[in-house]
């Protein structure tokens, strides 16, 4: 089953408290800041170089990648003016995907998934600070799919460059939106070969691999779903810190949750469809194997009984005495043997007569 868990306070804890995880990464902060003319990227060492972003005309990005120092968490939060309730829902995770507008800036919580070979899906938060000039990203751990952003901002093609922060949190959004087209194309792929397999060949091995599936796809949903929500509230509601041309693209990006949230369902109830076939197939299998035991002892019963009636030693028994005795018996022990296989190949118990009888009408 699959399970939700969440670093939480303690109860009655002030609001705000953050709750480090034992296994959270250090954070790592990288900087990319760019015109549409030029572009400067680098690793900040000393958080107080962040200050000076604030003060530039230039848009700058801002990636934090770990959460497992609360003091250079609370130093970033203090340089940009996060509110305390917008830290708490970076660090305490996992939050539900959601949009929430704070004063100095607005809050966008998504969830990026990633699948390494053929691990199970983890997913992870990604926290996203729209300001005037600025967009601030935090990351539970090193490692993304924001490479193709980085690499559009790098080559300065397209309208990226041109574009203030929105168009940057909208371009981070879509990307970890769209990265979720080739693990739901890999799952059907998957679910197709599995689906032949419970058909043709079913074990207890499929049975697992249909419960996995089905707790992939479930994680899948949980992910996906709440998205669409908070996207629709970023077309929908009017705010200062996404611009109308942004809206346009953000309505592409909620297309593509609609698309996905449509795939997984289907999925879901292929899963569904997938455990009523193994069941089917597990009883056809059963019946099959009850059908021959039931025709074998069909047929040894009145065997058995003519074996039993001469097995009596009885003086008066005038057969005993007989020369032709054994072999006739044996005889009508093979007609009735024979006789009761043709009758049960004419009840269709046996073979498929069903194709003589077509044919010979």
């Amino acid at each position: 089953m699959s399970k939700f868990r969440k670093r939480h306070t303690a109860v009655g804890a002030r609001p705000g408290t953050l709750v480090i995880g034992e296994n959270a990464s250090q954070p790592i902060v990288r900087v990319i800041d760019y015109t549409e003319s030029e572009l400067h990227e680098r690793e900040i060492n000393n958080l107080d170089e962040l200050a000076d972003c604030l003060e530039r005309s230039s848009v700058t990005w801002v990636d934090v990648c770990g959460l497992g120092d609360e003091a250079t968490l609370r130093k970033i939060a203090e340089i940009f003016s996060l509110h305390p309730l917008a830290l708490e829902d970076v660090v305490n995770v996992p939050q539900r995907p959601k949009v929430e507008s704070y004063d100095a800036h607005l809050l966008l919580i998504t969830r990026m998934v990633m699948q390494k070979d053929s691990a199970a899906l983890d997913p992870e938060q990604v926290s996203i600070f729209v300001g005037p000039n600025y967009v601030l990203t935090f990351q539970e751990r090193f490692g993304d799919v924001f490479d193709p952003v980085r690499n559009r901002l790098r080559r300065g093609r397209g309208p990226i460059r041109k574009h203030g922060a929105d168009y940057l949190a909208y371009a981070i959004l879509d990307t970890v939106i769209d990265a979720y087209y080739p693990i739901l194309e890999a799952m059907g792929d998957y679910l197709e070969l599995l689906e032949e397999e419970v058909v043709q060949r079913p074990t207890l091995d499929s049975l697992h691999k249909i419960y996995r599936s089905k707790r992939e796809l479930l994680t899948l949903r949980r992910s996906i779903w709440p998205q669409r929500e908070a996207i629709n509230s970023l077309v929908r509601d009017d705010s200062e810190f996404v611009s109308e041309p942004v809206r346009v693209y953000l309505r592409d990006t909620y297309d593509h949750c609609v698309q996905l949230i449509d795939g997984t369902e289907t999925y879901r109830e292929l899963v569904g469809g997938l455990m009523d076939v193994y069941l089917s197939s597990i009883g056809n299998r059963q019946n099959e194997v009850m059908k021959v035991l039931t025709i074998m002892a069909s047929i040894f019963i009145p065997l058995t009984f003519l074996a039993g009636i001469y097995g009596m030693n009885f003086e008066q028994m005038p057969e005993l005495k007989s020369v032709w005795g054994y072999p006739v018996l044996l005889g009508i022990m093979f007609v009735t043997a024979i006789t009761m296989l043709y009758h049960f190949r004419r009840l269709g118990w046996l073979g498929q007569p069903g194709k003589k009888r077509d044919s010979e009408e």
